[in-house]
């Protein structure tokens, strides 16, 4: 069968989409390759094709190595469901269970196995991978989330790093690696890690068009995301990150408090409240789930609203990997972010305080800083953040420096003054935090500036035509380039560094954008109507006889779904269901060439879709 027919039959889908194609026949033919293409682009078509075309060939079983137990349920239950033999080895098995699939295994019974690395590189793995090699059963591997081999990537996972003996042991088996998000650093580590020198490098675009940016300035974080949510995505799906397992309770209560359906997620809950909260997320319409950056590797949903963080995140790489897994669907979605201060200060001296080498943290401030250079963007964010992957584009017009530009002002002559004051302050014995700094400089005469004596620095009052707002933009820029050091062990007081020098001649300028208020603020309110239609809502336009025809799809899936413990999307897509109410079918015929509906699933819900059809 032709990769072509493969795409058609069992998937269901007319043609590949950007270097699918390419990538898929070089893998095929035994190319190694490494793939970096962005979430929601198809990369697992890119090797469970090849593992079926060479199953057909006589060329043995494909091993996926994934990080995920929930990815590995849901991508097993996809292909199930396009009649493709695959299983999963991992700890939810019994061991009765897990024995059976051994034996299938070893029998060449299966098409593809998903493991996690810890499985895969155990001595009792490779011998049954031996096994399987000595008899020409062993067809690929597909490393999978493959930036969990870098120590640069947002996601390392040191047993990673012992995949190396895939290629020691079994030279002769092609190998495809694949992740969404690796800037060069990254990308190198991943080849070097893995032995992929000889391998073919595959890289889409990394442009997500659909999902809109927008980072504003802390205020009232809180208030500030409800105002979001509310505003934009009630009734939604959505993420929200926040940098503490303590915040992510509290944000879950918020906005359950709010009548947003949220759950919280992270690493410290029951591994069965963490397993149940996840699928709920995933089988319901609606929720939100607030979690720390413990949640979303893999997952799946392609109608996920938006993405909000609520802290700023350590890079840019997980910056973009967390904000795809919005609009996986290709409808429009939202990437929020609000910023401040304090996230400056904790990732820098999350940084400082690391037992790491000198060289990994300056390569870790290098990313913050990147990342800051984002947020503080006074030109297309788009622009900007392809940039980080060496990818060159044009303003989008989708961003919220697109669709409002900012202003810009000059916070040099602010920034000596700053750095100024904190010199004196020193000078006089002390050391003190943002606030005290910004007092003197702002000529408040608190009782604390009044007991230190600090009214009568010569720096007293020359920032009083500056807000606090515009200062903490100046600090933030500061501790980022490294002009100012936080020291945590003494209450998060300033202190100048070798940095300092520079700025104070006036040898580094410092340009910021001035404050805005909350872009989502600005924008007008959408209905409550829309808010309660919009987890019906099809994806494309639809007549109100073919919307009614969509609802009803969507209510059958549900009960599918349900009936065979998977995600609603696993069974059919919206964009699929979409598509058959806009036709209005008569007849399996009429289903036929939808795309999303493979040969398998045309025998197993055909029937039942027109049943629907009818009932309408």
């Amino acid at each position: 069968m032709s990769i072509h027919h493969i795409l058609q039959e069992v998937f269901g889908y007319g043609a590949f989409r950007g270097p699918q194609q390419a990538i898929i026949e070089h893998v095929v033919a035994g190319g190694d390759a490494l793939v970096l293409m962005p979430t929601g682009g198809g990369k697992s078509l890119c090797y469970q094709i090849p593992a079926i075309a060479r199953e057909q060939a006589g060329q043995g079983i494909t091993v996926v190595i994934s990080p995920l137990i929930a990815l590995m349920h849901d991508q097993v239950g996809a292909l199930h469901e396009a009649g493709v033999s695959a299983e999963f080895l991992n700890s939810t098995l019994s061991g009765e269970q897990a024995s059976q699939v051994e034996r299938r295994l070893l029998r060449g019974d299966i098409t593809l196995l998903y493991a996690a690395p810890e499985r895969v590189t155990n001595p009792r793995f490779l011998a049954q991978l031996d096994s399987l090699h000595e008899r020409g059963k062993l067809s690929l591997f597909a490393i999978d989330e493959a930036h969990c081999v870098s120590q640069w990537g947002h996601d390392f996972r040191p047993e990673y790093r012992a995949l190396s003996v895939l290629h020691e042991r079994y030279a002769s088996v092609p190998r495809i690696a694949l992740t969404a998000t690796a800037d060069a650093l990254t990308r190198a580590d991943i080849v070097e890690r893995l032995q992929l020198q000889d391998a073919r490098l595959f890289i889409s675009s990394f442009d997500r068009p659909n999902i809109s940016y927008t980072i504003v300035e802390k205020t009232q974080a809180t208030q500030q995301l409800l105002r979001f949510i509310s505003g934009e995505h009630m009734g939604e799906a959505g993420i929200v990150y926040c940098q503490s397992r303590k915040r992510v309770e509290d944000i879950a209560n918020l906005l359950c408090d709010e009548g947003v359906a949220a759950l919280p997620y992270h690493a410290g809950l029951d591994a069965k409240v963490r397993q149940a909260n996840q699928d709920q997320f995933l089988r319901s319409e609606g929720i939100v789930m607030v979690a720390t950056i413990a949640f979303g590797m893999g997952i799946d949903k392609p109608d996920v609203r938006f993405v909000a963080h609520l802290d700023m995140p350590k890079n840019i790489e997980g910056y973009y990997q967390e904000t795809g897994r919005a609009g996986r669907d290709g409808q429009s979605a939202q990437a929020w972010m609000c910023y401040g201060l304090q996230d400056v200060v904790n990732q820098r001296r999350m940084i400082d305080e690391s037992p790491a080498g000198e060289e990994f943290k300056a390569g870790l401030r290098g990313k913050l800083d990147a990342l800051l250079g984002l947020a503080e963007a006074t030109d297309c964010r788009r622009v900007r953040l392809l940039a980080y992957f060496d990818e060159e584009s044009k303003p989008c017009g989708n961003c919220d420096n697109c669709l409002q530009p900012p202003a810009v002002w000059d916070g040099t002559d602010a920034a000596r003054k700053l750095l100024s004051t904190i010199y004196r302050v020193q000078q006089m014995g002390g050391s003190y935090g943002a606030v005290h700094i910004m007092d003197i400089l702002r000529g408040k005469s608190t009782e604390k500036v009044v007991q230190r004596g600090h009214e009568r620095l010569s720096t007293f009052g020359i920032g009083a035509d500056l807000s606090e707002v515009q200062l903490r933009g100046v600090l933030r820029q500061l501790i980022a380039i490294g002009a100012v050091a936080v020291d945590a062990e003494a209450f998060n007081t300033l202190k100048l560094t070798e940095g300092s020098r520079a700025v104070l001649k006036g040898e580094v300028p410092v340009r910021l954008r001035a404050s805005l208020s909350n872009p989502a603020e600005r924008k007008a309110k959408r209905s409550s109507t829309a808010h309660a239609s919009s987890a019906s809502k099809a994806p494309i336009a639809l007549d109100a006889p073919a919307q009614s025809r969509y609802t009803a799809l969507k209510a059958w899936r549900g009960e599918v779904a349900k009936e065979h413990n998977l995600p609603a999307y696993v069974i059919f897509h919206d964009a699929t269901l979409a598509a058959i109410a806009e036709r209005a079918p008569n007849s399996l015929g009429d289903l036929q060439g939808i795309s999303g509906i493979g040969a398998k699933k045309l025998e197993a819900y055909g029937d039942e879709v027109l049943r629907v059809m009818v009932s309408v």
